[in-house]
């Protein structure tokens, strides 16, 4: 019986969702059976030999349903191994201490959970799906526009989970 690993995301316009599913074909590819979902749609994480766990991070400031998430399922989640990511623009900035400072805002979101292995990864801005007040800010601090996202680090990422996670994948 094949390894079964959740990958729950929340996405705002898009560009978690596609590293979620990059990450899940990865896991796939390593012969684990893999289930995608919108974090606000899982009922049972606890029923999975794995969980991956994903958000955005906009304006430094988590996005999305991942608290909720942690919270409601502490207790199960507490049972299975846990990775996380989280995607943002951090990685593009100037500053090398933005991801830092990103990332410390994405632990303290997780916790309680101890995540094997966390990460982040830069993502996508395209400014059409944005709201007229994010363009505007955007704009005003002459943010990044583009997909920055690095397929072969997601894939590579996703690639070594199994190993971190413990389990053995297409068992």
């Amino acid at each position: 019986m094949s390894t079964r690993i959740l990958v729950a995301y929340a996405s705002v316009y898009g560009s978690t969702a596609g590293v979620a599913e990059a990450i899940g074909k990865a896991l796939q590819n390593k012969g684990c059976t893999v289930d995608l979902a919108v974090m606000k749609s899982v009922s049972s994480p606890g029923d999975y030999d794995a969980v991956v766990i994903g958000a955005p991070v906009y304006m430094g400031k988590m996005v999305g349903d991942l608290k909720k998430f942690v919270w409601k399922h502490r207790d199960a989640l507490a049972k299975v191994p846990i990775a996380a990511f989280c995607v943002g623009v951090a990685p593009l900035g100037k500053d090398p201490g933005d991801v830092d400072t990103v990332m410390n805002i994405f632990r303290t979101a997780v916790a309680p959970l101890e995540p094997v292995t966390v990460t982040m990864f830069a993502g996508k801005i395209d400014m059409q799906k944005l709201p007229f007040m994010h363009k505007w800010i955007w704009k005003k601090i002459d943010g990044p526009v583009g997909d920055f996202r690095d397929w072969e680090a997601i894939g590579a990422w996703a690639g070594d989970l199994p190993g971190k996670l413990g389990i053995s994948a297409g068992a």
